[in-house]
């Protein structure tokens, strides 16, 4: 089990893993620890919210059962509002079959049965996806990414296998979260082998953290060289929020339209971009599928050449057109 993390070690490795992230009111310190341990931790639950508008309801909870109700509430567009740091209550309680399987990144979770005496509370994170649970109403696309990169942030810090990601349904007989077709009405129902699945192929992708090189010996100083203008900056998280929010806007609606037009330049010095697109600064759809060319020409294949920027992908797209990238 680990020591959990802090609201800014959170934040941040959500932000690293390309989750569009936003803090509300006093998450931060916004727990139930008064009324037992948080942690050690081991584990990752998935839940629906079963309803809509739901992000207050999140925050504070309700009538016999007081808020935080998760860590995170993840809206329909994807956007992951942090509600919770600390105990919140969202799993309930545990069968020590279904728990001890997550504890020990058990290739197979078993159906949860017996005595449900864990405290799951103490011991795991949270994260409600916002739906209504019929079976119905299906998980946008880039909800379901969020989602799998909201898992894989938290594994990545923890050192973690995909293995200890489980549903609410997994842990208890009382749930049956999360439930519902990903996609679309008719797409595929939301399958926790093939969460963890696609939470294990993002664990191998670029953001994963780079190796530390030892230090060069010194060499002996030499006359300092005239300055040379500072190259500029791309906010990795802004361009995140703008290649999920501006295909949604009106045409040539914007986000972030600085950041954007650094990096149409480039894809349109790539070829990747038609020169009519490449300076409006809005990253619609036609730049998502540049970029998203550009993440193939990198290596990246399946759902990690979405269009969404991660900082490998980008930092290589800056070495080559003169831009640094600010994670």
């Amino acid at each position: 089990m680990a020591t959990p993390m802090t609201a800014s070690q959170l934040v941040k490795a959500l932000r690293d893993e390309g989750v569009d992230v936003q803090e509300y009111r006093s998450w931060r310190t916004h727990n139930r620890n008064h009324k037992g341990a948080w942690g050690p931790v081991h584990g990752i639950v998935i839940h629906h919210t079963a309803g809509v508008n739901s992000l207050a309801l999140c925050y504070d909870g309700m009538a016999g059962l007081p808020g935080p109700l998760c860590h995170t509430h993840l809206s329909k567009a994807g956007l992951a509002t942090m509600v919770g740091n600390g105990r919140a209550n969202h799993a309930g309680s545990f069968p020590s079959n279904a728990f001890n399987a997550m504890l020990r990144e058990s290739s197979t979770h078993p159906r949860p049965s017996g005595p449900e005496s864990v405290d799951a509370n103490a011991r795991t994170y949270g994260i409600e996806i916002e739906n209504l649970g019929n079976g119905k109403d299906f998980y946008p696309t880039r909800q379901y990414d969020a989602a799998v990169r909201w898992a894989a942030a938290i594994c990545r810090f923890h050192g973690w296998t995909a293995d200890s990601v489980i549903g609410h349904r997994e842990g208890t007989t009382r749930k049956i979260d999360p439930k519902g077709p990903v996609g679309s009405e008719d797409g595929p129902d939301f399958d926790m082998d093939q969460f963890r699945k696609d939470v294990a192929a993002r664990l191998k992708l670029e953001e994963a953290p780079k190796p530390t090189t030892p230090s060069k010996p010194s060499k002996p100083s030499k006359p300092a060289k005239p300055a040379t203008p500072a190259k500029p900056t791309v906010d990795l998280s802004r361009l995140v929020a703008a290649a999920r929010r501006d295909p949604g806007l009106k045409q040539g609606g914007t986000t972030h339209p600085a950041d954007v037009k650094l990096v149409e330049a480039a894809l349109k010095a790539e070829r990747l971009l038609p020169a009519a697109y490449a300076k409006d600064g809005s990253f619609g759809s036609l730049t998502r599928t540049a970029y998203a060319a550009w993440q193939r020409r990198c290596g990246y294949t399946g759902s990690a050449a979405d269009g969404i920027p991660g900082r490998a992908s980008l930092e290589k797209l800056g070495v080559k057109h003169d831009f640094k990238v600010k994670a």
